[in-house]
């Protein structure tokens, strides 16, 4: 009976079945976050004047979804409507899905985004399921995967049976910067590869006696 009263679209983004638990003798329902990624619940006590209420609901939502996600479901007739656009938007974006069938004037926001809003609100809306991994993860991750590549570059190179043609390219930034990259040429499986070895900048004139230097 009480499942008959929950239009709100904010109950699309919660598994349409709640549990039912007890808490020194008080009956609520845990209505469970529809986010792959999330494990968490939303208590609502049974015995409560607001046992209707969805401000909680919402509340964590906004964390998880994203403020723009929830408030475009807002904008659909009910629970199930919003539940159907979530569910279908697996390919695509979720915001965008909610768009579509929207009314009235599109509106944009040109405020600057806080570091926070842009790392859990723009960057995981409508995929909050998504895992972001912090800068010094990703720090750590492209030195670990640039130290491996140039080991098995390396030794490829030492390896290597045949021949091995080196180029030198120079050039000058718009910012007056000198510049040459130095690349490696070769025949590797019956097939040519080329791979940029080296940038560096040489400060003095693009001599051959420099170049070699640098190179």
């Amino acid at each position: 009976q009480l499942k008959k009263e929950w239009n709100s679209p904010i109950y699309a983004f919660y598994h349409p079945v709640p549990d039912i638990g007890y808490h020194e003798g008080r009956r609520y329902h845990e209505f469970k976050c529809a986010a792959t990624r999330c494990k968490k619940g939303v208590h609502r006590f049974l015995d409560k004047k607001d046992a209707k209420s969805t401000s909680n609901m919402r509340k964590h939502a906004k964390i998880c979804w994203g403020e723009e996600t929830v408030k475009l479901a807002d904008e659909t007739k009910n629970s199930q409507e919003a539940h159907t656009i979530i569910s279908g938007a697996k390919d695509s974006s979720i915001t965008a899905s909610f768009e579509r069938t929207g009314k009235g004037k599109v509106t944009y926001l040109h405020r600057q985004h806080t570091r926070t809003e842009t790392k859990y609100s723009l960057m995981k809306t409508g995929r909050p399921e998504y895992y972001i991994p912090s800068p010094s993860t990703v720090s750590r991750d492209v030195k670990l995967v640039f130290a491996r590549t140039r080991q098995r570059i390396a030794k490829m190179l030492q390896e290597h049976d045949g021949q091995l043609s080196f180029a030198t390219d120079a050039w000058t930034s718009p910012n007056h910067k000198a510049f040459i990259a130095v690349s490696v040429h070769l025949e590797h499986d019956g097939e040519p590869l080329a791979m940029i070895l080296d940038i560096v900048e040489v400060s003095e004139s693009h001599s051959g006696v420099n170049l070699a230097t640098a190179f």
